[in-house]
């Protein structure tokens, strides 16, 4: 046999070799959970609101078009709701941007107890949120629309001493077969606008 042939000296080198090969292979396979863990914190970071916790523009748009594309392909109902919060300048102005911070963190939370495990929630900018509605066609769409904005009248937010009420505008779009991202987004945007001017 070759293993016969090996001088003592030649076995233990080899042992010393397999050792360190495996000691290699274990920090190899250390480094690489690590580079993992970071590529999913930074995924994380890419798709999610740093502040709030929700998913962000980025995510909710990537949500939004394979909604699209699932709507187009196989019909169904679905909707968009867009949400406009209002007061948060007068709670920056007055209390700071640290107040204004916890307002959104509030605000956020009001919206994700508002609607189904299955909606997306997320924050668009600033004191913007947007929500994706699968399985609903119009008229539940506003009585989620109906929900968000009880929910919120009902909310609280307290700083100093001061409790406030949080509210807001919403406006929704049905989901067509022929809309784009932009079309239905632009007729939600114009349902909230039409709202918050009367």
């Amino acid at each position: 046999m070759f293993g016969a042939h090996l001088s003592s000296e030649e076995k233990t080198i080899s042992l010393r070799d397999a050792v360190a090969l495996t000691d290699e292979i274990e920090r190899l396979r250390a480094e690489l959970d690590r580079c993992h863990a970071r590529i999913r914190e930074l995924d994380r970071l890419a798709h999610y609101d740093s502040l709030v916790g929700l998913p962000n523009r980025r995510s909710f748009l990537e949500n939004l078009e394979r909604l699209l594309a699932r709507v187009k392909r196989y019909g169904g109902p679905a909707a968009v709701v867009s949400i406009d919060a209002d007061g948060l300048k007068a709670i920056n102005d007055r209390f700071g941007h640290d107040a204004g911070d916890k307002a959104l963190i509030e605000i956020s939370s009001a919206l994700k107890a508002s609607v189904r495990d299955s909606d997306l929630v997320a924050r668009l900018a600033g004191d913007e949120f947007g929500i994706l509605l699968e399985q609903s066609d119009e008229l539940s769409a506003w009585q989620t629309a109906l929900r968000v904005t009880e929910t919120l009248d009902s909310w609280r937010f307290c700083v100093e001493g001061f409790c406030l009420p949080l509210s807001a505008a919403v406006g929704v779009a049905a989901i067509r077969a022929n809309d784009t991202i932009e079309s239905v987004l632009k007729r939600a945007d114009q349902e909230m606008y039409r709202i918050k001017a009367i």
